[in-house]
């Protein structure tokens, strides 16, 4: 090989070798941007709305509707008297509604049950909160609840910042009631039974 054609090689492999590691450049370049863009818009997306409700008031005159918290925390719990769970979460929340003297507004709505058997129910638990009674399960459907007890807790625009599957705990309602008060809560979360 000549001198001239072994500096015509040479020069070829350092344009290739430009060529290349500028395209490896543009590639990583790239890689770091679409990282930093997707990083700095993952924020969690906002609470999702609790959907409207009017139902009966069980064992009182009148209805029972969400907009009559407007503005609002609201603790909405989905029980019914025949429901096993909802004997041993019933009486803490009973218990823990006395104690607040309701300063944190607490519904409870009565799903597939009878008049009667609720209102045993409720008072044999010691119950002094609101309750609807929606015998023909017209709530659950936009709350997605396909199992009692569920209970869903809303900060004051009433966006879900907390989901329990199942009977409550102390600890469960305690950090409901936090991040229902808690401004800016970002996202829905849901607790599943242990």
């Amino acid at each position: 090989m000549s001198v001239s054609s072994a500096a015509g090689w040479t020069a070829r492999q350092a344009r290739e070798h430009k060529v290349v590691s500028g395209s490896i450049a543009v590639f990583a370049a790239a890689i770091i941007a679409v990282s930093l863009l997707t990083s700095s818009s993952s924020a969690a997306p906002p609470a999702p709305v609790a959907p409207g409700f009017t139902v009966a008031a069980l064992g009182a005159p009148g209805d029972v509707s969400l907009s009559q918290y407007k503005g609002k925390p609201v603790i909405v719990n989905f029980w019914a008297s025949w429901c096993g769970p909802c004997q041993q979460e019933t009486p803490l929340l009973a218990s823990w509604y006395k104690q607040e003297h309701g300063q944190i507004a607490l519904v409870g709505l009565d799903e597939n049950d009878t008049t009667g058997k609720a209102l045993a129910f409720a008072r044999a638990k010691g119950v002094t909160y609101t309750l609807g009674f929606d015998p023909q399960l017209t709530v659950t459907g936009p709350y997605d609840v396909d199992g009692l007890p569920q209970t869903f807790f809303l900060n004051a625009q009433h966006r879900i910042v907390e989901h329990v599957l199942g009977a409550m705990t102390k600890a469960d309602l305690a950090q409901g009631v936090a991040l229902m008060n808690t401004p800016g809560t970002p996202s829905e979360k849901t607790v599943e039974p242990s």
